[in-house]
């Protein structure tokens, strides 16, 4: 395996009954890249993404993170190892405060949810790790607000920065601007790409101009398999991208 090849699929099958909801795909990653996995809906992206984050286990195929082989290991085993999934479920305590959100998300990284009895020098050494993260995603101002109270984009920030937290070499975003207005959407692009430096990303999407600015490559997924991949202006630009696009009632000539 290519030492900038950080993430390796290979035949990766998810048979569901008959049903081959994903069928021989080969994925690789290139470290420090930003790349989406894309395609209309039913294409197989969200089972894919299942299979390469360890919420599903293949039918057959093989994932390797950092040339070791995790096709096996469970999500939190490979959270360990440094892959970890944003957005599968609002991950975010909507009673707690935005700034105790990630003090929560750190203090796991800790590997210790019961710090009442760590000194003081500790706990400062914290609050400036939570004052990083909010300046990096932009809600500094809104350390004090209750998470719940965040409009949308803002609570796919706080999100963000709370998958931050745990320090990941890789990030797995699970369509992060679904259900966007545009101004939301532009804003965490600017977020996402900000928080790439020194990481690698990988980004589930269904829209093919969202990543249209922000993505390094992009595969483009139709029934399960792979259709295309190269840059924007590559897949956007190959016919049968388009046919599947336009064939589905997908996003129209985007």
């Amino acid at each position: 395996m290519k030492p900038d090849i950080v993430l390796l699929a290979s035949g990766l099958t998810k048979q569901f009954g008959g049903f081959t909801a994903v069928g021989g795909v080969d994925l690789q990653v290139r470290r420090g890249s930003i790349h989406a996995l894309i395609g209309p809906n039913g294409a197989g992206k969200t089972t894919c993404f299942n299979l390469l984050t360890k919420f599903l286990i293949p039918t057959s195929g093989t994932i390797l993170f950092n040339g070791k082989d995790i096709t096996r290991d469970n999500a939190s085993e490979i959270a360990r190892k440094g892959l970890v999934r944003s957005f599968q479920i609002s991950a975010v305590f909507p009673k707690l405060t935005v700034q105790n959100n990630v003090r929560i998300a750190l203090q796991r990284k800790g590997g210790d949810s019961f710090d009442f009895w760590r000194s003081s020098s500790v706990l400062r050494k914290l609050d400036g790790q939570v004052e990083q993260l909010l300046e990096a995603v932009g809600l500094s101002s809104f350390r004090h607000i209750l998470a719940g109270e965040l409009s949308y984009g803002r609570k796919r920030a706080l999100e963000i920065a709370t998958t931050l937290a745990l320090d990941p070499e890789m990030m797995l975003l699970d369509e992060p601007m679904a259900g966007m207005g545009r101004e939301d959407v532009e804003r965490i692009a600017s977020l996402i790409r900000r928080v790439s430096a020194g990481r690698t990303i990988l980004m589930v999407e269904h829209n093919l101009s969202v990543v249209s600015s922000l993505c390094d490559r992009i595969t483009v997924l139709a029934r399960g398999k792979v259709l295309a991949e190269g840059d924007y202006a590559t897949v956007s630009g190959n016919p049968l991208v388009v046919e599947a696009y336009i064939g589905t009632g997908g996003s129209h000539g985007h």
